[in-house]
């Protein structure tokens, strides 16, 4: 998506402002009758959302660490999937695939955690055995058998999605319907489509047909149609290198902002990632990111990040 795409979207947007407005109002009068909202998804005082800068590795686990440890995501013996960006042949500094040194760090602490099985899976959009090399060397040093770019229908399962709205079912990889935890570790970056391509738009890469949801569907709709079946316990999104410009596959304009975002709240995690970016030469409001707001309509998440508690720390 151009600036100019984006601006059209922003300008639908403030036509349901007025939805948006009423909403507030109503929340004001809640407020002013003693209805005491939660300001925190996590409760206990525990962060919401986890902002730590540094190198990627290093980033990636103390964002983690801020938000209670792997330990409260990942229990020993559990099956885990960790759903990166991998679709191009791309080395990191083009900030189109997650960077191996982030996706090797998770592994590590699945591992420390004591899950009983590591996969990192993603559906590549080019060549597969190109696409997954940079992760597949960071992760060789726990096994070579571990990183997969899936690219035959077979490996793929129908299932029903019971509360989608534009899509009723899809063909979703099977491990991820065998695993226990399901972990998204998207990078950051723009989207021709969608507008910016994090960790609700990644979870495409875990169904066979895709390109359904661009020509059949309303693209936002559905991607919180899966986003509502597909739904991780821990988000990592890799900021280190932010593709602001002509996402998915650039080349494009990448800013170097060496950050990690985690949440266990994939869309405060979105949220919190377009609010602190510039995005195709300007800043955004999660709202107007069309599936951000949806799925924040629906409960899927909160997008009001301003309201939630937010952990910041150097790695």
């Amino acid at each position: 998506m151009n600036a100019h795409r984006f601006f059209q979207t922003f300008i639908s947007e403030k036509i349901d402002r007025r939805s948006f407005i009423r909403q507030q109002f109503h929340l004001a009068m809640l407020l002013a009758g003693g209805m005491v909202l939660p300001r925190s998804i996590s409760g206990a005082g525990a962060p919401d959302i986890a902002v730590a800068r540094g190198a990627p590795g290093a980033a990636a686990r103390k964002a983690v660490a801020l938000l209670g440890g792997i330990d409260k995501f990942v229990k020993p013996g559990q099956k885990v999937v960790i759903k990166p960006n991998m679709s191009f042949a791309h080395d990191p500094e083009r900030g189109t695939n997650t960077h191996p040194e982030i996706v090797r760090e998770l592994v590590a602490m699945c591992k420390a955690a004591g899950a009983g099985r590591v996969r990192v899976l993603d559906h590549p959009l080019r060549k597969q055995e190109l696409c997954i090399e940079g992760i597949k060397k960071a992760c060789a040093v726990f096994d070579e058998e571990m990183v997969y770019g899936l690219t035959n229908s077979e490996f793929f399962a129908k299932v029903p999605i019971p509360r989608g709205v534009e899509m009723k079912e899809t063909d979703v990889v099977r491990d991820v319907l065998e695993s226990d935890v399901l972990i998204a570790a998207p990078v950051a970056k723009s989207h021709g489509s969608a507008g910016v391509s994090l960790s609700m738009k990644g979870m495409m890469g875990l169904i066979w047909d895709r390109w359904v949801m661009h020509v059949r569907h309303d693209l936002h709709s559905s991607i919180v149609d899966l986003a509502g079946l597909l739904k991780p316990g821990l988000v990592v999104v890799d900021a280190t290198r932010v593709l602001s410009t002509d996402g998915p596959a650039g080349p494009g304009k990448v800013l170097r902002m060496d950050t990690v975002i985690a949440s266990a709240d994939m869309v405060a995690a979105d949220a919190q990632t377009v609010r602190m970016f510039e995005w195709y030469g300007r800043r955004f409001e999660p709202r107007q990111v069309k599936h951000i707001r949806i799925a924040h309509e629906r409960g899927l998440g909160r997008m009001d990040v301003e309201n939630l508690i937010v952990a910041e720390a150097e790695a």
